[in-house]
């Protein structure tokens, strides 16, 4: 990876307005964190962010630092966004994650303050791939996370767009699918076991005696800020992240670490099922419906609680 931002490019950086919210794909500005994001002579590009003082996804355990899915959430959004601004993606593109990573260095990590967080970013691009029709048909981002200048996490992963029609042909006659209303509270985990602050933040059920994926809330301001006919990436690494707090009894709430990777779509029918296996301080999971496996991935914990 190339060198991380220089003091005097930071400093050129902007966090008093956030970027158009079309080009991060967001209906609320207020869940658009960047504000600026400009290229620089490597061929990468350089980024700020504005991470909120108080958001739905903060844990509820006191801590007052930030939760890792906005580390996850920065990087969506910069998936989106340089696509569109800088390599010709059309605004109707639609872009599905195949993989994601992120790793914290929870002792630097920035504590949510007065006001917002100020994040710089330096991202690279690389595997650019390109359509016959010279269209862009891939690309995968390595993300760099400081704040105050201290670097405190890293985060990346790939990505692949598609055009209206062919997602169209793609999703067949799932296009356009709603998600259902939830079931009802029973069978919910404690949001205190989870460390959520509300059941509305809860994305997991217990349905037969298995942990499924059913968001508590389908307005959730976070997950599901505009409407989709599948379940979204972050709701799965939620789902994920509430699993292995369950399993451990609510041990392994925050993961420092993290890896998912898309098999295919994840639908809302039938239920999706989360399977996890946590061994020390890691959990293994997967997504799983209709027989087969969605998604799959690891997170990893501190060895200790700060």
């Amino acid at each position: 990876m190339r060198n991380p931002l220089s003091q005097s490019r930071a400093q050129d950086l902007s966090w008093s307005c956030t970027v158009p919210r079309e080009l991060v794909h967001r209906t609320s500005v207020a869940e658009v964190l960047l504000t600026d994001v400009r290229a620089d002579r490597s061929g990468g590009f350089h980024a700020a962010a504005c991470w909120p003082r108080s958001h739905a996804t903060f844990p509820a355990d006191g801590s007052d630092r930030h939760s890792p899915l906005l580390v996850v959430e920065t990087l969506r959004q910069l998936g989106i966004y340089l696509p569109l601004r800088w390599y010709g993606v059309p605004a109707t593109a639609r872009m599905l994650i195949d993989d994601l990573y992120f790793s914290l260095y929870p002792e630097r990590e920035p504590r949510a303050g007065l006001g917002c967080t100020e994040i710089t970013c330096a991202v690279e691009v690389t595997n650019p791939r390109r359509r016959s029709d010279g269209g862009l048909a891939a690309v995968r981002l390595a993300v760099a996370f400081r704040a105050g200048g201290r670097l405190f996490a890293r985060a990346g992963g790939g990505a692949r767009f598609l055009s209206q029609e062919r997602y169209a042909v793609v999703r067949g006659d799932r296009l356009g699918v709603s998600q259902p209303p939830p079931a009802g509270p029973n069978g919910r985990p404690d949001p205190e076991l989870l460390g959520v602050a509300r059941t509305a933040d809860v994305v997991v059920a217990r349905r037969a005696g298995v942990l499924a994926v059913e968001p508590a809330d389908p307005g959730h301001p976070f997950y599901f800020d505009h409407a989709g006919d599948h379940v979204p990436g972050m709701v799965l690494l939620e789902a994920a992240r509430q699993g292995a707090a369950e399993a451990s009894g609510g041990s392994l709430l925050r993961p420092a670490s993290g890896r998912m990777a898309a098999v295919r779509f994840t639908e809302y029918e039938p239920p999706a099922l989360v399977d996890t296996a946590v061994h020390h301080r890691t959990c293994v999971f997967r997504i799983r419906q209709g027989g087969g496996t969605t998604t799959y991935g690891v997170l990893g914990y501190e060895r200790h609680v700060m």
